[in-house]
């Protein structure tokens, strides 16, 4: 696990959800800029899925709960293309609203995935 990444992952995010929410709220529509922030935020889980593959290996797994661990990841990797999906279908600005809490949620996900992963060593 790389802390420098996925506290920068948590905050990119966590500003992505703000973006997304305040269009939804300015009643902007479903669009591919909307849709392109959802796809950023699963492929910067997908990279989380390869580091945290990678890093145990490399002599730094995580000092928590794996199990808690990797049900979080799996969870905040399947949020972001579902609640697009229902966007897509919702077509109305609360779909919109949606997608960017669910971005938001994804991103106090991500940090607590952080502090799981490096319990007691700060």
């Amino acid at each position: 696990m790389i802390a420098w990444m996925m506290l920068a992952q948590a905050a990119l995010l966590g500003l992505l959800g703000a973006g997304v929410t305040v269009a939804g709220i300015a009643k902007v529509r479903m669009n591919d800029w909307i849709l392109g922030a959802a796809a950023i935020a699963t492929l910067t889980l997908v990279v989380q899925i390869v580091a945290s593959i990678i890093a145990p290996f490399t002599g730094s797994g995580p000092t928590g709960d794996p199990f808690e661990y990797w049900v979080y990841l799996v969870m905040a990797v399947l949020i972001p293309p579902a609640v697009a999906l229902w966007a897509l279908i919702d077509k109305g600005r609360w779909g919109v609203v949606a997608l960017g809490v669910a971005l938001m949620s994804v991103g106090v996900m991500v940090y607590r995935m952080h502090q799981i992963w490096f319990v007691q060593v700060f």
